[in-house]
């Protein structure tokens, strides 16, 4: 990260912002309501530590539980403590963070969630370092499950940097699944330069196809968006200086599968989910297009079948098919955007 840029995000979220109601703009707000396993978990998060939060989406999956979890960017650590109730005693949870004021809240408060989940030690500890330099943190490699990240990688100037990390820390099989802003264009270098708008989430965001790209070149063939909204700026201001650009919150997951395929491949494939996750009984979204039912054979395209084949997921589904024969193209997988600009002016929700 550049170093006027690092001291700039650092100086916004440790001494301007010192409470969500602080933020400018509703780029940094959460604007879906939790699922109850996520909503049951916050609620034993201590209430400095979720006022502090600025996060713009929900990053935390189902069926964690003995996870090995990286948060990047992790703040007073709102999230990390939801993935320590939800990962269990056996799980664990490192949380990174640039900010001392940020960690300072954080690191407070881990002997109080020790206790609130009735752990005999802590499951979560924290670190000190930039995202752009996971690989200076004495981290091993291919020793996540899960990589978790809320907001935050927009603030990031080196973006592939991060991307290529992740990667690399991974699991065979494991996955990044975050949320953050994206732009459906390029935001011009001079807005960039927008101190309050690169902190506000807004300036750093990443036109949508170069995030793909990006993506792609870290090794993860397939993004998937789990779920986007539209987010306005609600500044006068703020709004005249990013008119014609839309932004909108995502969720991403990409998986650590070697040997995807650029395209949705039909390979004659189908999967039905047992219904056996806990916070998922009757229905497990992998996607936004991609909802299984409880005992529905669905066709599915060759990615799709290895990204619950190869992955945690795998025991809680039947497969039904091999790679024998090729059938062409799946018509199945969506189009182009990968999320809508329908009611791009306008958002849903509240903050949470």
């Amino acid at each position: 990260m550049d170093s006027t840029t690092h001291k700039e995000v650092q100086d916004y979220y440790g001494e301007e912002l010192q409470h969500t109601d602080d933020l400018k703009t509703k780029a940094c707000c959460t604007l879906v309501r939790p699922p109850k396993y996520i909503r049951e978990a916050l609620a034993q998060v201590h209430d400095e530590v979720q006022a502090k939060y600025y996060g713009c989406g929900l990053t935390i999956p189902s069926h964690l539980d003995g996870l090995r979890i990286l948060d990047l960017g992790s703040g007073s650590g709102r999230d990390c403590y939801i993935a320590g109730k939800l990962v269990g005693e056996n799980g664990h949870v490192i949380g990174v963070d640039m900010t001392d004021n940020q960690l300072a809240v954080a690191n407070k408060y881990i002997e109080h969630h020790r206790e609130v989940f009735g752990y005999q030690k802590s499951n979560v500890a924290f670190v000190k370092g930039n995202i752009e330099a996971l690989d200076a943190l004495n981290l091993e490699p291919n020793s996540f499950d899960l990589i978790i990240s809320n907001c935050v990688i927009n603030l990031a100037t080196d973006k592939q940097k991060v991307l290529n990390d992740a990667f690399s820390l991974l699991k065979p099989g494991g996955e990044m699944y975050f949320s953050d802003v994206y732009a459906d264009r390029r935001v011009p270098v001079e807005l960039q330069k927008n101190r309050i708008l690169w902190g506000e989430c807004i300036s750093g965001a990443l036109y949508w196809n170069d995030f793909l790209n990006i993506a792609k070149k870290a090794g993860f063939t397939d993004p998937r968006a789990v779920e986007s909204k539209p987010v306005t700026v609600e500044n006068e201001a703020l709004e005249e200086l990013i008119d014609g650009i839309n932004f909108f919150s995502v969720t991403y997951r990409l998986f650590k599968i070697e040997g995807l395929e650029s395209d949705c491949e039909d390979y004659g494939q189908a999967v039905a989910y047992k219904g056996s996750i806990s916070e998922s009984p009757q229905s497990l979204i992998l996607d936004d297009h991609h909802a299984f039912p409880k005992g529905k054979i669905m066709s599915v395209c060759g990615n799709t079948y290895r990204m619950l084949n190869e992955t945690r997921y795998a025991s809680h589904f039947e497969f039904y098919g091999d790679w024998s024969t090729h059938f062409g193209i799946f018509e199945g997988c969506g189009g182009s955007m990968p999320f809508s600009q329908q009611d791009a002016g306008s958002s849903e929700g509240s903050c949470c």
